[in-house]
């Protein structure tokens, strides 16, 4: 199976922690995820996260291209606990210790009353896995968030842990993986 992930462009209430906020995208972000799956595809069937700044997205393309589309709650952002809705700056203002935690082994911090790394890397592994006999054959485009994206390609890239932060999301790009028959995710040119 074919796995491309698009993550979803600019919002409404900016950047910073997003999280389990449902805010819309901007024009901007319509904009970039357009130019993301520019020479994509074709796709077999869409895949979304349920918040409405990826699964408006993929609505919109699956009735232009007469695409199945199914939403999976599992494929939604961390939990960012109190911080969500914060960026960097407004964190390092009253937080910064904390924040530099974070960035440095995400693991083994989790913001206040948010989700723990471990707890996400399981359901997004699982979402993921669960796709795989589905679609067994066929080409998933998954639109979907950051965090999702940068968990996928670091597992594809046998990346360790340490370096999951490493791993740079844009808005609106796309990245193409392979499941092999055993399950196994590998990063495509």
């Amino acid at each position: 199976m074919r796995l491309d992930l698009l993550r979803h462009g600019e919002t409404e209430l900016g950047g910073g922690f997003r999280g389990s906020l449902d805010d819309a995208l901007t024009e901007t972000g319509w904009a970039q995820m357009h130019a993301g799956i520019e020479g994509g595809g074709p796709w077999d069937v869409v895949v979304s996260s349920p918040l409405q700044r990826c699964a408006a997205f993929a609505h919109d393309l699956t009735q232009r291209h007469a695409l199945p589309l199914q939403l999976e709650p599992d494929l939604r952002e961390l939990h960012f606990g109190l911080w969500e809705g914060r960026s960097a700056a407004q964190l390092m203002e009253d937080h910064a210790e904390a924040l530099g935690q974070f960035w440095n082994d995400p693991y083994s911090f989790t913001p206040p009353e948010g989700e723990p790394l471990l707890q996400f890397e399981a359901r997004v592994l699982a979402a993921a896995e669960r796709l795989l006999p589905r679609f067994i054959g066929q080409r998933v485009l998954l639109v979907t968030h950051g965090g999702v994206i940068r968990m996928l390609v670091a597992r594809a890239r046998q990346l360790p842990r340490a370096q999951l932060m490493q791993v740079e999301v844009p808005h609106g790009a796309l990245f193409r993986l392979q499941f092999d028959e055993a399950g196994g995710l590998r990063e495509q040119p």
